[in-house]
């Protein structure tokens, strides 16, 4: 793979020539010249089948989404990447839960995400498995913590979500 930089015979080229090499322009200004991949005899695993679907979803999420949410825009801006390619990484990565912290005025969630949580929801049971109260929890300025009021006491179930519908879970309390 031969790397080019300000060649004015291939500068701004991308593609095939003669079935042989291609030719890709990256976004910092740089050309890759490499010889053009043969797919003819490749065959498939089911696990590479099942990936090449969840690619297909999430580049479906990720054109929608791009321009759907500034943030992902916001955080693309000064990289290599674009909004899409940010889009994209978050829908394989889902938000995680560090902590849950019961109090006596309710649940204190620490929960983050590689692009943003974009709620928290809470689940309580009480002990005959019955659910004693649903709801959202409400974020703390603009901090990776989350507030939930409470009215029972009793196992909690806390729902984690980002903007791809990611979701993490994790259960809390008695």
């Amino acid at each position: 793979m031969a790397k080019i930089r300000k060649n004015i015979l291939v500068q701004g080229l991308s593609g095939g020539l003669a079935e042989q090499v291609v030719f890709r322009h990256l976004r910092d200004g740089r050309t890759i010249v490499c010889a053009k991949p043969d797919f003819s005899r490749r065959i498939l695993s089911e696990g590479q089948k099942a990936h090449h679907a969840k690619l297909k979803a999430a580049a479906a999420y990720a054109r929608e989404a791009a321009e759907r949410e500034p943030i992902y825009a916001t955080l693309a801006a000064g990289t290599m990447k674009n909004a899409y390619n940010v889009a994209l990484a978050d829908y394989f990565h889902p938000p995680v839960i560090h902590r849950v912290e019961q109090n006596e005025t309710g649940l204190r969630i620490y929960a983050s995400d590689d692009v943003r949580v974009a709620n928290v929801s809470i689940t309580i049971f009480g002990e005959d498995e019955g659910v004693l109260e649903k709801g959202e929890a409400v974020q703390e300025g603009a901090s990776e913590w989350w507030e939930y009021a409470a009215r029972h006491t009793g196992r909690a179930v806390v729902e984690a979500r980002d903007l791809a519908g990611n979701v993490a879970r994790m259960e809390s309390g008695a």
